[in-house]
């Protein structure tokens, strides 16, 4: 294992807050989502990563053919790659893996979401920001028991098709997830009402 990604560590002031895993969205880098894990959970340690796949200069998490078309090998490939990392970098730099949360945005959200699926012991819990199904496959039966999600989507989103966040619900409620669906009237982009029920989540922790 090797700390593979580019990427940012900012250590936490307070033991009682869980790490975090910052994932941004397509065009980001690792410094977009900080100030973010701040305001949701002030205190966290944060890991924030860059994506490694380049689509014409704008870093993904993982390739895609077309809008809402996705090279679903390279997607496990890929959230294999990031579950590594994010062990690998427990090791190194301390925090407690066992706590790990994930917070991702667009496709940051959609590459954590993937973890959930396929690497779920890596993740505690997970706020995945206008996610969307890239791996339609229900979650291993009892792998994701006792795991908190919180889904936030918008209603006016043009990227995320309608049914896609109940599916994604019904696809990680499937490994025992405890999965809670906030919807706001809004396109992509995020909105106060999302970031209260981020907050939200973490102080029901």
């Amino acid at each position: 294992m090797s700390l593979s990604y580019q990427h940012v560590f900012v250590p936490g002031t307070d033991p009682a807050a869980p790490p975090l895993l910052l994932l941004h969205g397509t065009g980001g880098d690792e410094n977009d989502l900080l100030d973010l894990g701040r305001q949701l959970s002030p205190g966290s340690a944060l890991l924030s990563p860059r994506g490694d796949v380049s689509e014409r200069g704008a870093p993904r998490f993982f390739r895609r053919f077309a809008e809402g078309v996705f090279d679903l090998a390279d997607i496990r490939a890929r959230a294999l790659a990031l579950a590594e990392f994010a062990t690998a970098a427990s090791k190194h730099y301390g925090f407690d893996a066992a706590c790990l949360t994930a917070v991702g945005f667009s496709n940051g959200a959609n590459i954590a979401a993937a973890l959930l699926q396929l690497r779920p012991e890596v993740l505690a819990a997970a706020v995945l920001l206008r996610a969307m199904v890239v791996l339609d496959q229900p979650a291993a039966p009892a792998s994701l028991a006792g795991k908190r999600v919180l889904l936030a989507n918008g209603t006016l989103d043009p990227i995320v098709p309608a049914d896609h966040p109940p599916r994604l619900a019904s696809l990680l409620r499937a490994g025992g997830a405890d999965v809670t669906l906030h919807t706001t009237e809004a396109g992509h982009g995020l909105t106060r009402a999302d970031l209260a029920a981020a907050r939200d989540f973490f102080i029901r922790r």
